[in-house]
């Protein structure tokens, strides 16, 4: 089997697996980061065919929707590409850049380091600020029911992981705590170029957003 038959194949299995998924973490947001990430390889020095399969897979299981639990994504990959006879060194990289893409709170140290994981990582972190970051917020918000903003609730950026993963704060809340941090976390030049954008856009919309909830603008 050719590596672009691997791929679409793995197109295919993220669709169906990831249907009716939040849309947040739906299989657009795959398709995105996907994107981001080819976008990003062409000036990085890597193994495009894992940073591929890296990109696609990895959200297949988002712990957050699996009450913490973050070993069934990286065993669902595991079981997916095998039996695909992918070979088991690619497995194991696309396995641990599953296992070590995620914020988790961004005090927790990563425990391995590639420059595929430093593409799929930065492709995945762009999504998650900008425009379609704001709107993924937000949606996630309500799907948890929080609430958008309470002034009397300060952020915390000292938060372990496990204090990360199991915070009920304000939606306004988490760019502090995670998004408005992503940009100088960016592992290549390209990812900190498209950063610096849309961070400059979340600042601004935060600025807009205090304005009209003090009745300012």
């Amino acid at each position: 089997m050719t590596t672009e038959e691997i791929i679409q194949k793995t197109i295919d299995f993220v669709k169906e697996q990831l249907n009716n998924a939040e849309g947040g973490h739906d299989w657009f947001h795959i398709e995105r980061v996907y994107k981001n990430a080819l976008l990003i390889s062409k000036s990085e020095h890597v193994d495009a065919f894992i940073v591929a399969l890296g990109a696609l897979l990895h959200d297949i299981a988002d712990s957050k929707f699996h009450n913490g639990n973050e070993t069934i994504g990286p065993k669902i990959a595991r079981e997916f590409l095998f039996k695909l006879n992918v070979d088991s060194n690619v497995i194991e990289h696309v396995v641990n850049i599953i296992e070590n893409i995620s914020f988790k709170g961004g005090n927790t140290a990563q425990e391995f380091k590639s420059p595929e994981l430093d593409v799929v990582q930065d492709a995945d972190r762009l999504d998650a600020i900008g425009a379609i970051g704001i709107a993924r917020c937000f949606n996630y918000g309500g799907f948890k029911n929080r609430a958008l903003y309470d002034p009397s609730i300060k952020p915390n950026l000292n938060m372990s992981k496990a204090e990360y993963k199991a915070s009920t704060a304000p939606t306004i809340n988490h760019f502090y705590e995670k998004l408005l941090l992503l940009k100088d976390r960016m592992n290549t030049k390209t990812g900190r170029q498209i950063a610096t954008d849309r961070h400059t856009f979340m600042e601004l919309y935060l600025k807009q957003f205090y304005n009209e909830w003090d009745g300012n603008a």
